[in-house]
């Protein structure tokens, strides 16, 4: 059977059309296509099976969750690139709930954040044991740093130690209830947004994936125990490269992939961690180029990979 029969035939179905229609664009879990749908799990796992199969779809298992998405090159996604064109407005409703769940994976991540930020520098504690990230992070500072971006900075332990090695410090996060106790470390009375204190401290709440920097303001750039909690962990990097100025450092620091389910309820993690290669390729699908990974063993059975990269276009 040739592939654009094969296509044809998987795609001769309503709800595997409405499937097809969405992970186009989104990448969801079984789970939350159950919800989308409207059926039960095992209706919705046969035909993502049966698109599976004929190369349409492609499935990522994270631990005991699977998500599903479009195929992301071949003739399955140019086949779905060209004939979906045409069914977009049906799948109008569809698109619309799927942006839904994805709004509210963002705010459960904000909720829970805030809910555990006066316990979080401890809950590290205990996964990192002895390692000293934030020391980590500052000897990967480049000497003579102008501006050095925490991206997901919590409560600002890592700014602290990034404050003597740059001029001036930028820290990032999505949870407001984080910010304020990053704004009580630095001696801050303000709630603005970017207001700068004395010391040369600028907190700004903000989405990692749409960051609130100007492209190319930041020398450095680090991203410690983030990504794995986001939907889209390659936009964050995308962003942090945008906002780096050519030759700029960033590290990026996460956890070797595991299969510890209890840090989902735990520690509020979306991922189980990445491999070494799966962080390296999406730093230089985003134009940053690794020039060292170490991997560190912690506490809990688990691992770190620490790598550090520069944004081409400039010297290291």
């Amino acid at each position: 059977m040739s592939d654009t029969l094969r296509h044809l035939k998987a795609l001769a179905d309503e709800t595997r059309l409405r499937l097809a229609l969405v992970l186009q664009r989104y990448e969801l879990s079984v789970n939350e296509l159950v919800t989308l749908l409207g059926m039960g799990q095992s209706r919705v796992s046969r035909h993502l099976k049966i698109l599976t199969e004929a190369g349409l779809l492609r499935a990522r298992r994270d631990g005991l969750w699977v998500f599903y998405s479009a195929s992301e090159t071949g003739p399955g996604r140019a086949f779905l690139d060209g004939v979906l064109s045409f069914a977009r407005e049906e799948g109008r409703a569809d698109l619309d709930m799927a942006a839904r769940i994805i709004e509210e994976r963002a705010l459960k991540t904000r909720q829970f954040f805030n809910s555990i930020a006066e316990d979080w520098d401890e809950l590290n504690r205990e996964v990192l044991g002895d390692f000293r990230l934030p020391e980590a992070v500052r000897e990967a500072v480049p000497d003579g740093c102008g501006i050095a971006v925490d991206l997901g900075c919590g409560t600002g332990e890592v700014l602290e130690r990034l404050r003597g090695v740059s001029r001036e410090v930028i820290g990032v996060d999505g949870s407001p209830r984080m910010l304020e106790l990053a704004r009580r470390r630095f001696g801050r009375a303000s709630d603005a947004e970017d207001a700068e204190d004395g010391a040369g401290v600028s907190l700004r709440i903000g989405e990692l994936d749409h960051l609130p920097l100007r492209d190319g303001e930041a020398d450095f750039a680090c991203i410690n125990l983030v990504l794995h909690h986001l939907s889209h962990p390659e936009a964050a990097i995308r962003e942090m490269a945008r906002v780096l100025r050519p030759g700029g450092v960033v590290l990026v620091t996460d956890f070797d992939r595991h299969q510890d389910e209890t840090m989902r309820n735990v520690y509020g993690d979306r991922w189980l961690g990445f491999t070494r290669e799966e962080l390296t390729t999406a730093l230089k699908a985003a134009g940053l180029e690794p020039v060292d990974c170490r991997r560190r063993e912690v506490k809990m059975g688990l691992a770190l990979h620490l790598v550090l990269a520069r944004k081409r276009g400039g010297a290291f």
